[in-house]
């Protein structure tokens, strides 16, 4: 059990997602970076797809109300319990009143903007629709349907792997998979069914401009800044069904990309989508950093999907032969 000591302002629960209900108008949701939180319930021994509280403003802090393994991934935010430093994407063990506290982000190799807090036995909230993820547009899901505040005090469900003394870590996500265009973070994109309604200097500037993250960026969308995406002629659709990753272009040609709170259905046109391997990229780059898109294939998309999986199959493997190791110690 763990009690919230901030007025956190978007601390929400979440998992990797509701899957199935589009159809019926119900969003995604999930973690913003699947691979953190992926890591972080590898590091506890876990399901990797066990809920977990996912930080986005800082500073953040929470006490221990009862002996519990935890583990940190995502941004690098200085973590302490009770002042004592702790690396980033690291599990540990703590103890009965101790209190970790989150800092700013730091600026680094990491580059990253939200924080992953995994408890050993995932966070137990209720299931709902196949996932314990917040809804916050439809405020249900993860604690009570919205984010925490101060006093709400989280319940971990039990643990099934113990922790070996003194902790231990993986490689973060943003290093083991690295991928730049001109020393700018990179995603690779498709090109969507309006791809080819754009004039050819907007289809050149999609792939050539580094586009900037803007503030008015959220876990609904993040919209981005840079040259102007111009259609060859006017664009008008009925709204239709949209899935996390799409890149839509209001009549202002500054492109919005659809994130895991969308909405599951809108009329704007659609000039690419961010595959699905490479969303978390974007999902942890900060407010106001530049983001370049790669076009590629689906086979390319595929295979990016898969290089995925391989990092966290190599990631389970390293955190089974650490456990296995200090058991036999």
């Amino acid at each position: 059990m763990i009690e919230i000591l901030s007025d956190t302002a978007l601390a929400t629960v979440q998992d990797l997602g509701r899957a199935g209900s589009l159809g019926a108008g119900v969003g995604c949701a999930g973690a913003m970076d699947d691979l953190a939180l992926i890591a972080g319930n590898l590091l506890l021994g876990n399901a990797q797809g066990d809920a977990a509280i996912e930080v986005q403003v800082f500073p953040f802090q929470l006490r221990f109300e009862t002996r519990l393994s935890f583990a940190l991934t995502g941004a690098d935010c200085g973590a302490t319990l009770d002042g004592m430093p702790l690396p980033p994407w690291w599990a540990c063990t703590a103890e009965a009143g101790q209190v970790l506290r989150l800092g700013p982000p730091r600026r680094g190799a990491l580059q990253a903007s939200r924080a992953y807090l995994c408890l050993a036995g995932g966070v137990d909230v209720p299931m709902m629709l196949g996932s314990r993820s917040t809804q916050l547009r439809g405020a249900f899901g993860g604690f009570n349907g919205r984010a925490l505040r101060r006093g709400d005090r989280i319940a971990a469900g039990p643990a099934t792997a113990p922790l070996p003394a003194g902790g231990f870590g993986l490689e973060p996500a943003a290093i083991g998979l690295a991928l730049e265009c001109d020393r700018v973070p990179a995603l690779r994109v498709l090109p969507a069914a309006e791809y080819d309604r754009y004039t050819a200097t907007s289809q050149d500037n999609l792939w050539r401009a580094p586009w900037r993250i803007t503030p008015q960026s959220d876990r609904y969308g993040y919209r981005l800044a840079g040259p102007a995406l111009e259609p060859l002629a006017p664009i008008e659709l009925r709204s239709h069904g949209i899935v996390p990753g799409v890149i839509q272009v209001p009549h202002g040609g500054q492109p919005i990309v659809q994130m895991r709170d969308a909405q599951p259905s809108g009329g704007y046109p659609k000039i690419g989508t961010i595959i699905d391997a490479d969303l978390w990229r974007l999902g942890q780059a900060p407010i106001g950093s530049r983001v370049r898109f790669v076009r590629c294939s689906w086979d390319e998309a595929i295979a990016a999907a898969e290089e995925n999986q391989r990092w966290i199959a190599r990631a389970a493997r390293l955190a089974d032969l650490y456990r296995q190791h200090r058991a036999a110690a």
